[in-house]
């Protein structure tokens, strides 16, 4: 009887099952090839940037090569950041333009110290603290909390208003948290106002609790009061329907900016978050005029302050339905005309009652209609 032969005997005569590799030199070389498309491939990523991101990539990594290891840390890559930026003669460009170089140093950065979490190294020269008001947002604060931790912030102060869920517990989850509890319930103008008075940076950051904002959206509002503005508004503009279609409120927001003399801030307005102000805007106006947003704008404008709206969060997609917001003639709605009626009469009181607008007769108003 013939004997059956072995697998191993099988192997050394060369038989080959169907679909067996032919032979260990051909499979190291195609292990090779792999190996090299591999290598390639930073390549091809880097490729996609920019001549100044892919040199901020590469400043990002030499930095934290550098760098001991235990030195490594969110502190030390926006130290290096703000001084490689200061050195690069970007010192003053627009936050669009800065933003790509920023997330370009931030990967070169983190790709060798992978133990630092990827964050947002805003160059600001000055301290920055965050205001954020809650009231039962339990499941969003602390989606919140993380963002604005990506950011160079000396402090958070969160004002926890009238909760009754679980904020409280989500807020005490996250370290280095200023917490600021009131059992009654505020509303948010009047929590910014407490928020800010007990805040001591040089540039405040305001957001709300149920409204996840990445960190670089926000990080423009900073960048924006450290070149030098004084208040940093949400441009909602883009947002807003045509005139014919707008509500009330919208109108009465763009009606202030008017007869303030500043047209070109349409419905912008310190109601809507996120927004920053700087020091001197907290003192010129003082933090009891943030209780009435309109108000504290009107201030704002009548007192010289550098006013402007350098970024457009949309935060009317994603604000939260609640029964007080909605329907026509609500609560908020009427808050906010009776806020603006308020800095109205604040304005005619600075400015004169027809703040600033000449007096012309009926025949002189249709002469100008009619000649449009």
């Amino acid at each position: 009887m013939r004997r059956r032969r072995t697998g191993y005997r099988r192997r050394q005569m060369g038989y080959r099952r169907p679909g067996q590799r032919r032979s260990r030199k051909a499979a190291r070389a195609r292990f090779a090839a792999r190996q090299r498309t591999r290598r390639r491939a930073p390549s091809k990523r880097l490729a996609a940037y920019s001549r100044l991101e892919l040199k901020a990539y590469r400043a990002g990594m030499a930095q934290a090569a550098a760098a001991p290891r235990e030195q490594r840390s969110d502190e030390h890559m926006q130290m290096t950041y703000t001084a490689w930026h200061t050195g690069s003669g970007l010192t003053g460009a627009q936050f669009p333009r800065v933003i790509p170089i920023i997330k370009a140093y931030c990967k070169g950065y983190t790709s060798i110290s992978r133990n630092v979490r990827p964050g947002i190294p805003v160059p600001v020269r000055r301290s920055t603290s965050a205001v954020v008001t809650v009231c039962n947002e339990a499941q969003t604060i602390s989606a919140v909390l993380s963002e604005l931790a990506k950011l160079p912030l000396c402090e958070i102060i969160v004002v926890l208003n009238g909760c009754r869920d679980g904020s409280f517990a989500e807020v005490r989850k996250h370290k280095g948290v200023t917490l600021v509890h009131f059992p009654e319930r505020l509303g948010h103008d009047v929590g910014r106002s407490l928020g800010a008075a007990a805040a001591k940076g040089d540039i405040l950051l305001f957001t709300d609790g149920d409204l996840v904002i990445p960190a670089e959206e926000l990080a423009a509002f900073i960048y924006e009061v450290d070149q030098g503005a004084d208040l940093a508004l949400n441009n909602i503009t883009p947002q807003l329907p045509v005139f014919s279609k707008q509500d009330e409120v919208t109108r009465s927001k763009s009606f202030l900016n008017l007869v303030l003399g500043r047209p070109d801030l349409k419905a912008n307005s310190l109601t809507a978050v996120p927004h920053a102000l700087s020091r001197r805007a907290i003192q010129t106006i003082g933090t009891a005029a943030l209780a009435v947003p309109p108000k504290a704008q009107a201030l704002a404008i009548q007192h010289g302050l550098i006013v402007t709206a350098p970024s457009a969060v949309d935060v009317i997609k994603h604000n939260r339905i609640r029964a007080g917001n909605s329907g026509n003639g609500n609560r908020v709605s009427r808050m906010i005309l009776g806020d603006h009626v308020e800095a109205l009469g604040e304005a005619m009181s600075r400015g004169g009652t027809r703040l600033g607008l000449t007096a012309q007769g009926r025949a002189e108003l249709a002469k100008a209609r009619n000649s449009v």
